[in-house]
């Protein structure tokens, strides 16, 4: 395929990455100010809050393992579809009790789309343009994550949770249409029979396991990030504007790292096994800096250096996946490893938590370096260059 076609065919999923990462952080991040007083009931708040990445973990696996049944386009526009009727019906019924149901439906349908986008750049892009290409997903994701809070927070204000639901509605609708027309139709690879004990195998081999770990560990070090540079900043008494400051420089080196560490990749100035030890040192660094620099200066080199480190990872660590991976259960194979993106999601900032709340902030913060950089020296366990 011509590159000028395969980058036609690819954005759209670059789009639909853009899709499950605004329609969750829309979301998230509003829920205290949306229906219900959910400010004030934390339990509920912290349900409705772990409902979308719940679905994904159970479902991302069962749709990946689809996608490679039946071929990666009907589940992604079946994902993205579904993705658009749980919006359209939280605004149709019109009762914020069934927001939970609605949310949980978002994340059954972005488990759907988000392991077909990927097994399908896998595919359409070349071995050359590999990590380019999983780099600009990661960007567009990143931008989802960035522009949600602020977008999503500017809709309620403006409509209320029918507003915000019904913009994604209609973005969900919109990348259906340009998926349909741009994206093409992979058909099914031949697949040998697979036995449970084949599958373990697999999934337990340190080809899947040390790129999977260390995905896990950036999404563990920006979402402990994102929740913790925050509560420092107001400790030092630098107020909302430098917690917001620290955060926005997260976001945008992690988005704006990612295409970059692709292009260097596939041009050969950068292996991956190099530079996922290297995006795991930086954030373990990042995440241990205001351990050692205090105030401002602090809080933004610690953002910087945390997303310049899961900058170089996630589109090396999916590189390495998808090269390492059998090319007919590619599904899987992306479902598998996001599991353990949504666990770093989850568990780095429970493990700062469990741990700030036992012996303080500081040890909480060290607890995830001193992790994150252990599974760095661990990832020196990867091949040079997975085989192609």
């Amino acid at each position: 395929m011509p590159a000028g076609r395969e980058l036609a065919a690819i954005r759209p999923l670059f789009a639909a990455g853009f899709v499950t990462a605004f329609g969750a952080h829309s979301i998230a991040a509003n829920l205290a100010s949306g229906p219900g007083d959910l400010a004030d009931h934390l339990l509920a708040l912290g349900v409705l809050l772990a409902l979308y990445d719940g679905a994904e973990v159970l479902l991302k696996p069962v749709f990946g393992s689809l996608a490679d049944r039946v071929g990666p386009r009907p589940v992604l526009l079946g994902g993205l579809i579904a993705f658009a009727v749980a919006s359209a019906a939280f605004v149709v019924a019109g009762d914020p009790a069934l927001l939970g149901l609605a949310r949980f439906g978002q994340g059954a349908a972005a488990a759907a789309f988000s392991p077909a986008a990927g097994a399908m750049i896998a595919r359409i892009a070349p071995d050359r343009r590999r990590g380019r290409a999983f780099g600009s997903y990661g960007a567009w994701k990143g931008l989802g994550y960035t522009l949600g809070p602020v977008l999503g927070g500017g809709l309620v204000v403006l409509g209320g949770y029918p507003l915000l639901f019904l913009t994604l509605t209609g973005l969900a609708l919109a990348v259906t249409g340009w998926a349909l027309v741009a994206v093409p139709a992979l058909p099914a690879l031949p697949r040998a029979r697979q036995t449970v004990l084949d599958l373990l195998r697999r999934l337990s081999g340190r080809e899947f396991v040390l790129p999977t770990l260390a995905l896990g560990s950036s999404t563990a070090a920006l979402a402990s990030g994102v929740g913790f540079l925050p509560v420092l900043a107001a400790r030092a008494g630098l107020g909302p504007l430098a917690a917001g400051a620290a955060v926005s420089v997260l976001a945008a080196v992690a988005a704006l790292g990612q295409p970059w560490a692709g292009r260097a990749h596939d041009s050969g100035r950068l292996a991956i096994r190099a530079g996922i030890s290297a995006g795991l040192a930086l954030t373990a660094a990042g995440v241990a800096t205001p351990l050692a620099v205090a105030g401002l200066p602090g809080l933004l080199i610690a953002a910087a250096v945390i997303g310049l480190g899961t900058g170089l990872i996630t589109p090396l660590a999916f590189t390495a996946l998808a090269a390492a991976g059998p090319p007919e259960r590619l599904g899987q194979t992306m479902g598998s490893a996001e599991i353990g993106r949504e666990l770093g999601d989850a568990g780095g900032p429970i493990l700062v938590g469990a741990l700030g709340a036992a012996f303080g902030l500081a040890s909480g913060l060290g607890g995830l370096a001193a992790l994150i950089g252990l599974i760095a020296v661990a990832t020196t366990g990867l091949r040079r260059d997975p085989p192609s």
